[in-house]
Order: C-alpha cells, then sequence, then structure tokens
C-alpha cells in the first residue's frame, strides 16, 4: 500500500515516510500544497497524510480541490491548531481522520492502520486467466507452481491484474511503481517486465504480458 505525505517540515515528513515504510507501506513525501492536488488525483497512492499549513495552498483548500476532482483515497489531516471547530472543518472539507501535533508514533500509526482497513479488507488473492496473486503474502501462483515477488515485481503485477488489457506506457509504470520522485530510468520497467514475463511462462501461465511498439504494455489471455 503507497501513502503520500504533504508536510512542509522536512524533517518532520522524512520521519514520518521512514515510520511508515518500517511498518510494511511504501511512503513517498512532498513538501507544498501547490503539487498536492496532482499527486492525490494521480491514483498512484492508496492514502494520504495532509498537513493543513503548507506554502501554496493550505492543506483544506487542496482537500477540497481533491474532493471535487474526484479523489476518494483515505486522507488523514495533520495539524497544529486543537480547537473542535478545526476539527470539524477539516472532517467536513472531506479528511477520513484528524490527528493534532504534536502526536506520538503509536498513535499516528493506528490512525493510518484504522483508515486503511478498509482497504486491506479487500479479497487478498487476484485472479486472471489461471494465475492468482496473493495480496498478503505477494505470491504468484498457477496450478504449476508459484513464485514470491519483489516488491517491484508485486506491484507491478497487481497493477496488471487489476486492469486487464489496460494499456500502460513506460512512463505510466514508472509513476505508479516506483513514484513521481523515483529517478529510476525507462530500461528499469523493461528488466521487470522480464522477469515476469518469464515467472509467468515458466508457470505456464494462459496470460502474458504483451508490448505495443511505442506505446506500452498490457496484461492479455493468450488465445
Amino acid at each position: 500500500m503507497r501513502i503520500l505525505v504533504v508536510e512542509d517540515e522536512t524533517s518532520l515528513a522524512r520521519a514520518i515516510t521512514e515510520l511508515l515504510k518500517k511498518n510494511n507501506y511504501e511512503a513517498e513525501a512532498i513538501y507544498n500544497g501547490t503539487d498536492a492536488c496532482g499527486y492525490l488525483l494521480s491514483g498512484i497512492y492508496d492514502a494520504a497524510i495532509l498537513d493543513i499549513m503548507l506554502p501554496g495552498k493550505d492543506g483544506i483548500e487542496v482537500l477540497r480541490e481533491a474532493r471535487r476532482g474526484g479523489a476518494t483515497l483515505p486522507i488523514l489531516m495533520l495539524t497544529a491548531k486543537s480547537s473542535v471547530s478545526d476539527k470539524v472543518l477539516g472532517l467536513d472539507s472531506g479528511a477520513n481522520d484528524y490527528l493534532t501535533k504534536p502526536f506520538s508514533v503509536q498513535e499516528l500509526m493506528a490512525r493510518v492502520r484504522a483508515m486503511t482497513r478498509p482497504l486491506e479488507q479487500q479479497t487478498s488473492i487476484m485472479t486472471y486467466g489461471n494465475v492468482s496473486l496473493n495480496r498478503v503474502n505477494f505470491e504468484l501462483s498457477s496450478p504449476y507452481g508459484n513464485y514470491r515477488l519483489a516488491s517491484k515485481e508485486y506491484r507491478m503485477m497487481e497493477l496488471f491484474i487489476a486492469n486487464p488489457n489496460m494499456l500502460f506506457s513506460t512512463e505510466r509504470l514508472l509513476e505508479k511503481v516506483w513514484g513521481y520522485e523515483s529517478d529510476v530510468q525507462e530500461s528499469t520497467v523493461w528488466v521487470y517486465i522480464s522477469y515476469l514475463r518469464k515467472k509467468l511462462r515458466s508457470l505456464h501461465a494462459n496470460i502474458e504480458i504483451r508490448a505495443m511498439r511505442n506505446a506500452g504494455y498490457s496484461l492479455e489471455e493468450i488465445k
């Protein structure tokens, strides 16, 4: 699960992202409100932690704009303001939860778990063709065997199985799997596509990752 952290205090943003990573989340941080809405609407992230006091646009403005744009991901607001009216404003603007600074690590993680629990309770097994992907243990399997996927392999395979026959450009795969801030080269996508293709062939899968020249990749059934 990938979480976006929007916090202009760089040291705090880094501390939160590291904490999330230690708790088995993927996490990235940005530091201003101007860019935040685009990130929230990108479809890359499963949840977000959004500070209210931000340069460019404040968190409430970002939140309202994102919700108007159709963003449905759960969002936890962070703020130094503790009055009831401030909390009500955040919740009424579309936040799922609200946490006042300073906060304990334990409380932050408890609120993140509560906020993302409905997502985690979605079916743990995804299937397409004769292949299954276990979202709990990252295992790709068929009647002929199984593989435990590395993190990026899993993320890419999850994306493909959730969107069969959808064409993903190399740039889109970079954004969805590695994130906007990554400096990973396009050749890395090709390498991971190769890894997954080899595993699918070994599993005698009746699905394959197909390439469309100068367009991208899609997961399709073999006919």
